[in-house]
């Protein structure tokens, strides 16, 4: 029990030297390196973009599968309430996609300092 204990403190104590140095990183980039210059908030807002760009295209392609899907039922309650359920399911990915949209761009003014209302 010693032991585990020791490995738990050396591990908080490490973390809490090395978090700062990678904190600081983002304020004070190195130069002459050739890589792109932007802020952590910056890097993280592209990021999410991006994967909210592909959950929103992937949204409105399962959209017209389901609609695929139903056209092509030909009346058979089965395949309709499977096409429904994908159509309920692809909406709810494209409502997700603009919620999280909407998030980032709140908290980016909100932290940004640029606005002090929505």
């Amino acid at each position: 029990m010693k032991l585990k204990t020791k490995r738990v403190f050396y591990w908080i104590a490490s973390s809490m030297i090395l978090i700062p140095l990678f904190a600081g990183a983002q304020f004070n980039p190195p130069t002459g390196t050739n890589l792109p210059e932007g802020s952590l908030m910056k890097i993280i807002t592209s990021g999410m973009n991006w994967l909210l760009a592909i959950v929103g295209i992937l949204g409105v392609v399962a959209f017209a599968i389901a609609g695929i899907l139903y056209l092509t039922s030909a009346g058979d309650e089965k395949r309709i309430e499977t096409a429904k359920k994908a159509m309920l399911m692809a909406i709810v990915g494209v409502i997700v996609a603009l919620m999280g949209l909407v998030i980032i761009t709140a908290v980016k003014k909100w932290l940004g300092g640029t606005s002090v209302d929505f």
